[in-house]
């Protein structure tokens, strides 16, 4: 059973029901219907990102992530993290004011710099320790390249690996792009070797996100994470 009815959504957001009809069909087929786990969203605020903001590929994403969230979270709101060089914003969307949202965020932000991936995954693991949740959590990680520091990206991820962090990339650009290179690497870093369960995905939503269809979308956010949620039990990362 979804954490938010249906009904409240059309009462809510109404632009939200179709995503969210078709994240509950993901849900159910992988098993995961009845789960509930807080969903974050990491935003990419690099340069090159700069064509995403303006054509609307930043704010789908974040529509369709809403979405996702109305069955796994009963508060309606998905906290958000934007990362270029430092953290340029640590905010929220929210489903009775979702529309333009990216656009407002945006606005507010100052220079578009580079990339570095462990500062925001600093600001999650803080947000999460600090909201002093229990429930595991689904991090959709949204970027066009690879990070600035490697090791820095790599290390945060082992460190990670011990938390109910469940860490979802999601690539925008040129899917053959040698900028991916360590993001797929990163996905197979070995258990437990250097990782005490493997914690991370990723894949390729292509040059022009919007495009992917709602049903693929969520199949590829959610896919690996019952695998974890499984893992992370056996490990005594997660109760029950």
């Amino acid at each position: 059973m979804a954490a938010i009815s249906l009904r409240r959504l059309e009462e809510t957001a109404p632009a939200l029901v179709a995503p969210y009809r078709t994240a509950g069909i993901s849900l159910r087929k992988h098993g995961l219907d009845d789960l509930r786990a807080a969903v974050y969203l990491v935003m990419d605020h690099s340069g090159s990102m700069r064509p995403y903001y303006r054509d609307g590929s930043v704010q789908a994403l974040a529509d369709r992530v809403l979405g996702l969230s109305a069955h796994l979270d009963d508060d309606g709101r998905v906290p958000v993290v934007v990362f270029s060089t430092d953290i340029d914003a640590v905010t929220d969307i929210t489903l009775d004011g979702h529309e333009g949202r990216i656009e407002e965020i945006a606005a507010g932000l100052g220079h578009m710099g580079r990339t570095n991936y462990h500062l925001a995954m600093d600001a999650v693991i803080d947000h999460y320790l600090d909201s002093g949740a229990t429930a595991p959590a689904l991090v959709v990680f949204q970027t066009d390249g690879g990070p600035t520091s490697r090791p820095a990206a790599e290390r945060h991820l082992r460190k990670a690996a011990k938390l109910p962090l469940f860490w979802q990339f999601v690539g925008f650009g040129d899917p053959d792009s040698r900028q991916f290179d360590f993001l797929r690497r990163l996905d197979e870093l070995p258990v437990p070797a250097e990782r005490a369960v493997d914690n991370a995905g990723f894949f390729h939503a292509g040059r022009d996100p919007r495009r992917v269809p709602d049903a693929e979308l969520y199949d590829r956010l959610v896919g690996e994470f019952p695998r974890w949620l499984a893992a992370a039990r056996t490990a005594g990362i997660l109760a029950g």
